[in-house]
């Protein structure tokens, strides 16, 4: 353990999400910040770091150990490579990663040539009712699991000015509901249960308002039988004081029991032919997004660089989110359940 470093870190954007990769980063005693790039300079001046609008500029001037990449897809590529031929090697970048699965899986070759790693900012796994689910399924709480459901109901899609307050890019997606929101239950679904071995997805467009799909059902298949849905609809909502904390409701249904999520993010238990539920996880009051996940995967990601401990999330496991992804909208084409390759 290296109690004694600090890790400098640089961030590249300063959009809407980015004030929770900000935040978490100025509550964390062993990091210190060095500087935030964004194409607006005034962006990245609001953030009160020192301030660049030129990304190599910012690598030469504030020498980081880790840059977070805050960008869309379309600018994933150049800023790994900016920061690959800056000497950077530890990467944080946010999902989607890159373009597209070949671009994805270029850039992570250029990352390990140059002996750099690239960890993906899929957070949702981070959340703390998904660590309570996959402790009390490591304990046996629900005996075998047969089935885990997931309703994703935001409800912030109506109507023609849907995401314009917030991330107005969404509307002009044509891959919209897996791609943006889908893959974190992708990704959350295989934490809880193990890679998926195929997939079966009926996708559809509910407001006019958009390019993408955003309601729709995907069926995953994994080992030993156990089947997990995905019920998505961004146009409708869940009971909820906080819409965005938990984004749905979800179940997750074994021989001996059941796990229940709701929308305060607490998680209960019943066991199987009682009506009473024991409370795993009380409601959730922080008031951040998502239970605070930003913070808990960046303390995650300082922890395996600074102590050593082992990271999740790294860009090659994460190609097999990708790859699944694929194939749901392959699915959604075809009409056709899809098999899924080990990666």
């Amino acid at each position: 353990m290296n109690k004694g470093k600090m890790l400098r870190v640089a961030c590249v954007g300063a959009g809407y999400f980015s004030q929770f990769h900000y935040g978490s980063w100025a509550r964390m005693d062993r990091v210190k910040l060095v500087g935030a790039c964004d194409q607006d300079l005034q962006k990245a001046r609001a953030t009160g770091l020192p301030a660049f609008d030129d990304l190599p500029l910012m690598l030469a001037d504030v020498a980081p150990d880790l840059l977070d990449i805050i960008l869309p897809p379309a600018a994933h590529a150049a800023a790994v490579r900016a920061a690959l031929a800056a000497g950077v090697k530890s990467i944080i970048c946010q999902k989607p990663f890159c373009t597209d699965l070949e671009q994805a899986h270029q850039i992570l070759a250029e990352a390990e040539q140059a002996g750099a790693r690239i960890v993906i900012h899929e957070n949702f796994r981070f959340q703390p009712w998904y660590r309570c689910i996959r402790t009390a399924l490591d304990d046996g709480m629900i005996g075998d699991v047969l089935q885990l459901t997931f309703r994703l109901r935001p409800g912030d899609g109506q109507g023609p000015d849907a995401y314009l307050d917030r991330q107005p890019y969404f509307q002009k997606m044509s891959r919209f509901l897996i791609r943006e929101t889908g893959v974190h239950w992708v990704d959350t679904f295989r934490f809880l249960l193990g890679e998926p071995l195929s997939v079966y997805a009926d996708l559809r467009q509910v407001n006019p308002a958009i390019a993408g799909e955003d309601a729709g059902y995907v069926i995953f298949e994994h080992a030993g039988g156990i089947r997990a849905l995905l019920d998505a609809n961004r146009c409708l909502d869940h009971v909820a004081e906080n819409h965005r904390r938990t984004m749905g409701e979800a179940l997750v249904e074994g021989t001996q029991g059941t796990l229940m999520l709701t929308g305060d993010g607490a998680v209960t238990l019943r066991r199987f032919g009682t009506s009473d539920q024991l409370v795993l996880l009380p409601p959730n009051c922080h008031q951040g997004f998502g239970g605070d996940c930003v913070h808990h995967l960046q303390s995650h990601v300082v922890s395996g660089i600074l102590d050593g401990s082992p990271l999740e999330n790294l860009g090659r496991d994460y190609l097999s989110v990708m790859q699944t992804e694929d194939a749901i909208y392959r699915s959604a084409d075809t009409g056709c359940k899809q098999t899924l390759e080990a990666m």
